[in-house]
C-alpha cells in the first residue's frame, strides 16, 4: 500500500495493525514533511477496514479517520466506497478548505489510480476497476465525513 501513497519517504511496519510513515505532502511551492502514525482500528475481511491516522510536522498536526468498503460491482468487478474525516491544525490548517481540498482531491486520485493499477497487474486483467472516492478536509473544525 505504501507504494500507492505519494510522497512516502520511508515506511515502517510495527505489526499487522500499526505502521509509521515519513511523508512529504506537496503544498503549492513547497512540501510539508510529516511523521504519520497509522493504526487499523476495525476490519471485516475482505470487505471493510477502518484506520485512525495521526501526523505531526512543522506547521501542522493531522488527525484522520478513514474507512473503505468493498462490494461486488455491477460489471462483475469490485466497487470501492471510501470515506475520510480529516482535521488539520496549525498554520497549514489555517489555509482553509478551499486551498487544501484540491490538494487532497489530487492525492486521493493518485492513490486510487495507483491502487487500481496494482490490482489490475495482480489480476493480470485489463480495464479499470470500479472505484468511487470521497474525501474530507478541514482546518481545526471537523468537516464531517464525505462519501463517494
Amino acid at each position: 500500500m505504501a507504494k500507492t501513497m505519494p510522497g512516502v519517504e520511508s515506511f515502517e511496519v510495527h505489526d499487522e495493525r500499526r505502521w509509521t510513515a515519513n511523508v512529504k505532502i506537496p503544498l503549492g511551492l513547497g512540501g510539508l514533511r510529516m511523521k504519520v502514525d497509522m493504526e487499523k482500528t476495525e476490519e471485516r475481511e475482505p470487505e471493510f477496514a477502518k484506520m485512525a491516522i495521526k501526523g505531526h510536522g512543522v506547521g501542522a498536526m493531522l488527525r484522520m479517520e478513514t474507512s473503505f468498503a468493498l462490494a461486488d460491482g455491477a460489471d462483475g468487478g469490485t466497487a470501492m466506497s471510501w470515506e475520510a474525516d480529516v482535521h488539520i491544525a496549525g498554520p497549514v490548517g489555517s489555509m482553509g478548505q478551499r486551498v487544501l481540498q484540491p490538494i487532497v482531491n489530487q492525492q486521493v486520485q493518485h492513490v486510487l489510480s495507483a491502487l487500481d493499477a496494482q490490482v489490475q497487474a495482480a489480476a493480470g486483467a485489463g480495464g479499470p476497476a470500479a472505484a468511487d472516492a470521497g474525501e474530507g478536509a478541514g482546518s481545526e473544525a471537523p468537516t464531517g465525513p464525505a462519501e463517494g
